[in-house]
């Protein structure tokens, strides 16, 4: 029986993409016609795959209206990979970037751009412990950074951009979207360049998913390496090296199911509505359970939230996970619970949590 989870990553895969993907593991159908062997087999630059590739990115270019000027990347390395690419990639010439510390990621991109580059924390939220988003207003950008970069959601802290920071100067904008690409509605020509670990919201781990303006190509740190130098992979269409074909195969399945269902817009009301359903009861609970991100900057893809008395952590986590609610546990990096309300976790599943919330409050409040 399938259980619901809500593992902050790799985490829920969408049951029919799962479902496809057995049916054609051992024998790929090409325009109708058997292949004979499983997509994993089929040499990447051979024709079959050739053509399910650009499949992949035509849906991903509609999914997210990505501009002509943008090239579309199906990379290696993750979110926690691209700290270190960025850079590289991205200074072309400068020695320094801006960067906005939201929590845990946020810190972690500046730990590694450090390697590169003097990376300006520009703005922090970390004298309230990683509660709020700061408001752009009280951000000290510098004018010769090579670019400004933001987490767009930090699933540790649970705390979300619920907008688009505006940028009136010749910085470009950088978003790691690892936790809510595909999940909302955004201007993607705002950024200058989004990457994205595929674990969360598009595919199994081992694909990332980087978009990149074609204006800030061309100028990589000569100590790039030739697979992880954007201008490279452009240009040979992602095919530089062999690339994660199996993921990729999957992340083109996943896409299909969110066009059916509307597309980004069409899953960003659900994700509305999920979030909100947790949080009402989380608020509801007459302070049995508790999240303390500033409500305007809650997360809706990863909700943390503690109970009363600490001692119940470990006991909510079990009675969960024996319930066949999975995934629950905090991070280490603050403790208590997360449910993660990626795309493919559904309401449904939501439900069955917040029914086991209320039913744990009145049993040990």
């Amino acid at each position: 029986m399938r259980i619901h989870n809500f593992s902050a990553g790799p985490s829920a895969l969408p049951a029919e993409v799962l479902e496809q993907a057995q049916a054609e593991l051992l024998d790929f159908p090409f325009n109708g016609k058997s292949t004979g062997m499983s997509v994993m087999e089929i040499s990447h630059r051979g024709k079959v795959y050739m053509a399910v590739a650009a499949e992949v990115e035509r849906d991903l270019r509609e999914l997210l209206a990505v501009p002509a000027n943008y090239k579309v990347l199906f990379l290696q390395g993750g979110g926690k990979g691209e700290f270190s690419l960025i850079p590289l990639n991205l200074l072309r010439g400068k020695t320094s970037a801006d960067y906005v510390d939201t929590g845990h990621w946020s810190v972690g991109a500046v730990q590694e751009a450090r390697k590169y580059c003097t990376p300006n924390v520009i703005a922090s939220s970390k004298d309230r412990d990683y509660v709020y988003v700061p408001p752009q207003a009280a951000w000290q950008p510098n004018a010769d950074a090579a670019y400004r970069h933001i987490c767009s959601n930090e699933t540790i802290h649970g705390v979300e951009y619920q907008w688009t920071p505006q940028v009136d100067d010749d910085v470009p904008l950088v978003s790691d979207m690892s936790s809510n690409i595909l999940s909302r509605v955004f201007d993607l020509s705002k950024f200058g360049c989004i990457y994205a670990g595929a674990q969360k919201n598009i595919g199994p781990s081992g694909v990332t998913v980087l978009i990149v303006r074609e204006d800030l190509l061309g100028k990589p740190h000569p100590f790039t390496p030739s697979v992880f130098d954007y201008t490279q992979q452009a240009a040979n269409e992602w095919m530089l090296n062999t690339p994660p074909t199996f993921g990729v195969y999957l992340a083109g399945l996943t896409f299909k199911w969110l066009k059916a269902r509307g597309g980004v817009a069409g899953v960003e009301k659900i994700n509305i509505e999920k979030s909100r359903l947790l949080y009402d009861c989380i608020d509801g609970s007459g302070g049995f359970y508790r999240n303390g991100v500033d409500k305007a900057d809650r997360s809706r893809m990863n909700v943390p939230f503690f109970i009363r008395d600490d001692a119940l952590h470990a006991a909510f986590v079990a009675e969960a996970d024996a319930a066949g609610l999975a995934g629950l546990k905090g991070h280490r990096a603050i403790g208590g619970i997360r449910a993660s309300l990626y795309n493919a976790v559904s309401l449904a599943a939501v439900q069955a949590l917040v029914d086991f919330m209320n039913d744990f409050a009145r049993r040990r409040g």
